[in-house]
């Protein structure tokens, strides 16, 4: 088997939260993942390969998104919930829609946050997808919900109204019920109570 490895940088600020106390958040990856990480502390890099063991190629890029994903600014916690299939990361940077203003990146932050995290926290509990803000960029974890919170984002970096924002997130709640619904069926014990 070829041996296959990935660099990827990561802020410098964010390496301790990768690492974690006691390198328990690095070892917790690399023992679940199959992978071998070294880290570079003078620039941010790091190395990913895969343990010659590994049974799975494609948990090299698991690692990566659950590493880009802490490099971003979300807890290891968020970033694990990347080992689902059925989640995804998506990184919108905010310097693709202002390419020449700070202010209107730090006006569109504050909008996404909202008063007192508001905003966020909504966007959150009524899509089941993670949301963070770091540097530049605005960032997602997450899976039924995910076009939901991604386009309620969209939304507010238009610069529509939050309450237009809030009552699409409603709206779309029901429906986002509706399909998770779909997806559990209960057991016969559980319609039973059993």
């Amino acid at each position: 088997m070829v041996e296959a490895k990935i660099q990827i940088r990561i802020p410098k600020d964010r390496l301790g939260v990768l690492i974690g106390p006691n390198g328990r958040t690095k070892g917790h990856i690399e023992k679940t993942l199959n992978v071998n990480m070294v880290i570079d502390s003078e620039n941010g890099n790091v190395e990913i390969a895969l343990k010659p063991e590994a049974e799975d190629p494609t948990h090299i890029f698991r690692a990566k998104d659950v590493v880009t994903a802490i490099g971003r600014g979300f807890s290891p916690e968020s970033a694990l919930r990347l080992l689902d299939d059925a989640v995804t990361l998506r990184i919108i940077d905010l310097r693709e829609f202002f390419k020449r203003s700070q202010s209107d990146i730090q006006r569109v932050k504050g909008r996404i946050i909202g008063k007192g995290g508001k905003t966020r926290r909504i966007i959150e509990e009524l899509t089941g997808v993670n949301v963070c803000v770091y540097g530049y960029t605005i960032s997602l974890i997450g899976d039924i919900g995910f076009e939901v919170a991604k386009e309620a984002i969209k939304m507010l970096i238009e610069g529509r109204q939050h309450k237009t924002v809030y009552r699409y997130l409603h709206r779309k709640r029901i429906k986002l019920k509706q399909e998770e619904m779909k997806i559990w069926k209960p057991t016969s014990k559980e319609m039973t109570g059993e």
